[in-house]
């Protein structure tokens, strides 16, 4: 990884082979950089002290791009750690630091700390299909759990104070009411909500250890795209459904399935709480000025407290499309709840949070738009 900064005392000092591709910055090993990050932070304007430099852990990927771009948006520095097993370059912004490398690797983790002088973490790097952590339940416990486990061990070190976890609705399971409070029972269905929740477990108990302060964010089903076009999920294979959907919509597959008919809800498909992805990166931000303002640790539902099923979904993207999708029914999908709806009152009273695109036409509206787009 290098910067533009020039100087004995840069983190271009550690490197010693340049290559330039694509008009960005890489090292030998195809860390990049992309150009003009300090002036980037210092010209955004606004007092220093309000200023942050984030480090965000697949900042490459879906949401983390996101998480990216909003803080670019709101005057703050963000640098990238993602390995791109998921993650895309076309999803870096101008000006940010990106570092090719696993949460895992503690030397790498203090470099980057020691070099950007993180303030906070916005840890989003996982794995997170379902199907796949059941019948590779090893991957989600090692990828997840124990690179995360690491990683906290890592910002320990480096005397970070501050941490934002994604964290999944997957911990809850089935429950026998919805919305779904934080005080619910959790009882994972899958092994990906089980490495989740185990990493929640290992991030609370360092926080009382160590003063670490925390907020954990556990989302519904996040979707959609950037309003102005410039992130979107680019998923290869797609797992999520309105992903899915669009995907079909614009051609890029020739069908696509329903898994499931038979659930106890009013259509017989799973009812999901659809959050539109600016908002859940609206909670990251949230999140980010409570701890910055000295808040204390919690962990909150990221939702909007309302449900669709997956024929609502189907419905809306077939009408925004213009075209009758090809739908054909399928069996369950092992480690899926019937019902998952947020309880986001906390979410909303402790953070202040205030959604801006509660309305599933847009979710998918936005979503359709990037698949067009980037087709």
């Amino acid at each position: 990884m290098i910067s533009n900064e020039s100087g004995a005392n840069g983190p271009a000092f550690f490197c010693l082979k340049i290559l330039l591709m694509r008009g960005r910055v890489f090292d030998g090993n195809h860390n990049a950089c992309h150009e003009s990050w300090q002036n980037m932070a210092w010209n955004k304007g606004g007092c220093m002290s309000d200023h942050m430099t984030v480090l965000v852990t697949g900042g490459a990927g879906y949401i983390g791009s996101h998480m990216v771009l909003a803080l670019l948006d709101a005057g703050h520095q963000p640098v990238i750690l993602d390995d791109f097993s998921t993650g895309h370059e076309t999803l870096v912004p101008n000006g940010v630091p990106v570092f090719r490398g696993n949460v895992a690797d503690p030397a790498l983790v203090a470099e980057i700390c020691n070099s950007y002088d993180i303030d906070a973490v916005a840890h989003f790097a996982a794995s997170i299909v379902v199907p796949e952590s059941v019948t590779d339940p090893l991957k989600y416990y090692l990828n997840n759990t124990a690179s995360t486990t690491r990683f906290i061990a890592a910002c320990v070190q480096a005397g970070i104070k501050r941490f934002v976890f994604s964290s999944t609705a997957a911990v809850y399971g089935n429950q026998d009411s919805n919305p779904i409070a934080e005080d619910a029972s959790t009882q994972p269905e899958n092994p990906y909500g089980t490495s989740k929740l185990m990493s929640e477990t290992i991030l609370c108990d360092c926080a009382r250890a160590t003063g670490i302060s925390y907020v954990i964010l556990r989302y519904f089903n996040v979707a959609g795209a950037d309003p102005k076009g410039r992130a979107g999920q680019l998923s290869e294979p797609a797992t999520h459904l309105i992903k899915v959907a669009v995907e079909a919509a614009v051609g890029k597959r020739a069908s696509m399935q329903v898994y499931g008919t038979d659930y106890p809800t009013p259509d017989g498909t799973c009812i999901r709480d659809y959050i539109h992805v600016s908002d859940l990166i609206g909670a990251h931000m949230a999140a980010l000025a409570h701890l910055q303002a000295g808040g204390e640790s919690m962990l909150a539902n990221c939702g909007y407290g309302h449900g669709a099923s997956v024929r609502d979904v189907l419905d809306v993207v077939a009408a925004q499309a213009g075209k009758k999708l090809a739908i054909s029914d399928a069996p369950r999908r092992a480690g899926d709840a019937a019902i998952l709806v947020a309880d986001s009152t906390k979410l909303r009273t402790a953070l202040g949070w205030t959604p801006q695109y509660d309305d599933l036409q847009k979710i998918v509206s936005d979503a359709l738009a990037w698949e067009r787009a980037n087709s």
